[in-house]
């Protein structure tokens, strides 16, 4: 499948989280600040900083669909990743200023019970937040778009902070009056650690970090071709969504130049089949059983 085709759906779901958080962060800080719920509120916080982190993800889909240029010659993929580091950094921030406030409501023990309605509207957006994740992983299990799953799994989050904001607020209303405060706490410490993993993410994708067992599977794959005898010197990257391959391959010495390229365009057609891979440069040497690889 192109690239041009796995993107269009990917910015369909981007467009639908943004619009579902617009649509939560108004909600809840609204309801939050009048129902007088920190943990309510800081729930509306975290949507916000989740739309962010959605327009800097289509943002990045958007740039990552440039062709290459005479300054970019593999193009702009990583545009992507390095709009995740911005949309980190931001939620690093609410987070922080979430904690500290609801720290200092709960030293202050000063905090009015938050209403009811604040609890209604918590559990009316996990069931929401819940339908969207739904939405999100099926489409992403269609078109095998991890930056789609990724935005499922960050739904998912999103509903489970919101049942934890309404059990905040039902502790308070029946006389645990510090629920709420440690509610947007825990909250705060959930976008916090979620910063961190997008972070971390993508600045081990930015300095060419590979995940280990795909690539020996990927290995396993090319030492399975017909005639090739070993391989050596595998090394893998990721651009953006795509994967950036060089492989060495060990052939008989005495195959002709026509018959080692014919093996590399079969392992090219291979790795694209089996990995998506299209971007993959494969060196062909002779192949010795006494001589080390």
């Amino acid at each position: 499948m192109l690239r041009e085709n796995k993107i269009s759906p990917a910015e369909k779901g981007a467009y639908i989280s943004i619009a579902a958080y617009i649509f939560m962060a108004v909600l809840k800080l609204s309801i939050g600040h009048i129902g007088n719920s920190r943990g309510l509120w800081a729930d509306g916080l975290n949507n916000a900083t989740d739309i962010i982190a959605s327009v800097a993800v289509l943002i990045g889909l958007k740039i990552s669909k440039r062709p290459p240029d005479d300054d970019h010659l593999y193009g702009h993929m990583r545009a992507e990743t390095i709009a995740s580091l911005v949309a980190a950094f931001i939620m690093i921030s609410v987070g922080v200023q979430v904690i500290f406030s609801a720290v200092e409501a709960f030293i202050g023990g000063s905090q009015e019970d938050p209403s009811m309605l604040t609890a209604y509207t918590a559990l009316f957006s996990a069931l929401f937040m819940f339908g969207v994740y739904r939405y999100n992983l099926r489409l992403s299990k269609r078109i095998n778009s991890a930056s789609v799953n990724a935005v499922a799994q960050d739904n998912k989050s999103d509903a489970l902070v919101s049942i934890g904001a309404f059990i905040g607020i039902l502790g308070t209303r029946f006389g645990v009056g510090w629920l709420d405060s440690v509610a947007a706490i825990v909250v705060g410490l959930l976008i916090c650690r979620t910063a961190w993993e997008i972070f971390r993410e993508a600045s081990h994708t930015l300095i060419d970090g590979f995940d280990e067992a795909l690539l020996q599977e990927i290995n396993e794959t090319i030492g399975s071709a017909d005639r090739v005898k070993a391989t050596s010197d595998l090394k893998a990257r990721m651009h953006g969504n795509e994967i950036f391959l060089e492989a060495t391959i060990h052939v008989d010495p005495h195959l002709t130049v026509n018959e080692g390229h014919d093996i590399t365009e079969e392992i090219e057609k291979i790795l694209e089949n089996k990995h998506e891979i299209k971007n993959a440069i494969i060196h062909v040497e002779p192949y010795h059983p006494s001589k080390e690889i």
